[in-house]
């Protein structure tokens, strides 16, 4: 086959592809919606929301049904969706639901840097309800909802995930080289090199408290995520800025580790002092340089 007419035939071919996805989405529209219960989730901060909740402001509502840490696919999409998370919410809220406890999403979102919210599903019969669980198993997914004026939820359509599909770029880019895919699989440890995450939490301990809140908000620009006794959590560009009432005046930063003990005993050989332990796998940490962290024991493995 000459390489002219081969060309033709991939255009050709690409084009009918493009034609079927067009007559596919068109076709989920005519299924009629179902309309579901308001649910009650778990969030990354151990609090209820409900279904309705997650829609903000807004009127429609995506939801991806990620079968947690224990699948490091799962994270490949999760990574992508966060790259494109401030495009998404531009046009419907969007959020992560996971069987997983809200401290091990809290653990992975870190480690990742993800700035969507997540919700754990655990306890309830939403993944079942929506057809992306059988028992206990999770499947992956995706489902939209639509919320009316009255406050009625709908659950409109929905798509499962998998190597190859529409939802995950790098399947496709693989496809255009030589070797294609060539047995590609998922890492979850984003570092390889040694067994630590830099999340993307950063506390600072200030003396004046609500006026440095203040400054934050209002002149840096930053959200307010959740105010506590003495700590206010704020976020920008999915960084996690804890702002700490204190008589001190540190930085700290903060690192996640899957092998704890060997970590310890790694940093103190080297000079690190131990300022203060929360418990027997989480740590305040003074380098030999002045610099200060926090290591605490993932609960990813």
């Amino acid at each position: 086959m000459q390489v002219q007419t081969l060309l033709e035939e991939i255009n050709q071919l690409s084009q009918e592809i493009q034609k079927k996805k067009k007559q596919l989405a068109e076709m989920r529209k005519e299924v009629p919606e179902q309309q579901v219960e308001n649910y009650v989730f778990t969030d990354r901060d151990h609090e209820s929301v409900t279904l309705s909740e997650l829609f903000l402001d807004k009127d429609e509502l995506i939801v991806i049904h990620n079968m947690g840490v224990s699948c490091n696919y799962c994270t490949l999409w999760a990574d992508g969706f966060n790259g494109v998370y401030h495009h998404l919410i531009e046009r419907a809220a969007f959020v992560v639901s996971t069987p997983d406890e809200p401290r091990v999403q809290e653990d992975i979102a870190a480690e990742r840097g993800w700035k969507f919210p997540m919700v754990s599903t655990k306890g309830t019969t939403f993944k079942q309800d929506m057809g992306y669980a059988d028992g206990d198993s999770p499947h992956p997914g995706v489902s939209t909802f639509r919320k009316d004026e009255k406050g009625n939820i709908y659950h409109h359509a929905h798509a499962p995930l998998g190597p190859g599909d529409d939802f995950c770029a790098v399947w496709h880019l693989f496809d255009l080289l030589p070797k294609g895919q060539a047995g590609f699989v998922p890492k979850r440890k984003i570092n390889q090199h040694v067994p630590l995450q830099l999340t993307n939490n950063v506390a600072v301990q200030v003396n004046d408290y609500s006026e440095a809140v203040d400054f934050y908000k209002n002149v840096i620009g930053m959200k307010v995520e959740k105010t506590y006794d003495s700590e206010t959590k704020m976020s920008m560009n999915g960084t996690n800025l804890f702002i700490e009432k204190s008589k001190g005046n540190d930085v700290f930063f903060e690192f996640s580790t899957d092998d704890f003990e060997n970590m310890k005993s790694r940093l103190l050989e080297n000079g690190c002092k131990i300022t203060e332990e929360h418990s027997s796998t989480s740590i305040m940490v003074k380098d030999p340089y002045g610099l200060n962290f926090h290591l605490f024991e993932s609960s990813i493995k």
